[in-house]
């Protein structure tokens, strides 16, 4: 089972933007832990995968090791972060997904509050 992690930003503006919807999220992005294959894949930048949830128009972008992903079958994946990073509308989605891409070329996984 994969660990999922929420940064502390995103978190709390999920809980402002969207009050007792928040609820509904989160179970969807702590199901991550069970199936962590699940999302769409936008890109990788050095070994570290770029994915997305969507909930209505609200797309939640979340990144993991690309490699364990690929490799480790389902009862191997212990050691597996991942890590929600950000949420963006429809039209906000690309910006969004290249101010991820940039943070990660230039400052690596760690950059996210982690």
């Amino acid at each position: 089972m994969a660990k999922v992690s929420i940064s502390k930003t995103l978190k709390d503006e999920i809980l402002k933007k969207f009050k007792e919807e928040s609820k509904i999220i989160f179970r969807q992005m702590y199901s991550l832990a069970e199936n962590p294959h699940k999302g769409k894949l936008l890109g990788n930048v050095g070994g570290i995968v770029i994915k997305e949830l969507k909930y209505k128009s609200f797309r939640f972008y979340f990144i993991t090791d690309g490699y364990k992903l690929k490799i480790m079958d389902e009862s191997n994946l212990v050691d597996l972060l991942i890590r929600f990073v950000r949420m963006s509308d429809k039209k906000d989605q690309q910006q969004t997904i290249n101010e991820i891409k940039k943070i990660l070329l230039n400052f690596g996984a760690k950059r996210f509050d982690l």
